[in-house]
């Protein structure tokens, strides 16, 4: 006579509990990995803005170094309009429907570079600024935004990002 054993199934409930881990586990990592993608969404807008403003850097460098008084030196026009912008472009540098070169002088071409440039700026980058000074031969361009956009309006470039902006300054040499 062969030999029964009762046989009880004692792990009832058992892969149950190890789906439910399996699951835990898993949404955890998918939470890492959206944190991850969030950053790098994040650091690819930074590269961006940052990438966007050495190019508006290197335009006005290109400007200025065009931008010549006929001894190959920059134009001392931009020395007195490079702190503020213009409220409107001089209507004299505007060439309308392609009729000849525009009548205007030194100071008012540079005024109206600057202020596209400027216009650009605010176009183009959050908070945009943009500024050029000049100590002894060197001109310096500086840039600024708010990188991580958080309403900052100040006009440093500072560790603060509630208050400061983040800069990238340019000098060239005359």
């Amino acid at each position: 006579m062969p030999i029964r054993y009762n046989q009880t199934n004692t792990s009832n409930g058992f892969t149950l509990l190890e789906v439910m881990i399996a699951m835990v586990i898993f949404s955890i990592g998918l939470l890492g990995l959206a944190g991850i993608q969030a950053v790098a969404i994040q650091n690819n807008n930074s590269a961006y803005t940052r990438t966007v403003s050495m190019q508006l850097a290197y335009n006005m460098t290109d400007v200025l170094r065009a931008s010549t008084d006929g001894t190959g030196n920059i134009s001392t026009a931009y020395d007195s309009v490079s702190t503020a912008i213009p409220g409107t472009a001089p209507a004299s540098c505007i060439q309308k429907n392609g009729g000849g070169a525009p009548n205007c002088s030194d100071t008012a071409l540079a005024s109206f570079e600057i202020y596209q440039w400027k216009k650009r700026i605010e176009k183009e980058l959050a908070s945009g600024l943009g500024s050029i000074s000049k100590t002894g031969n060197v001109y310096t361009i500086t840039i600024m935004w708010d990188d991580e956009h958080t309403g900052a309006t100040g006009t440093a470039c500072g560790t603060n990002s509630a208050v400061d902006l983040k800069c990238y300054a340019l000098d060239i040499q005359t």
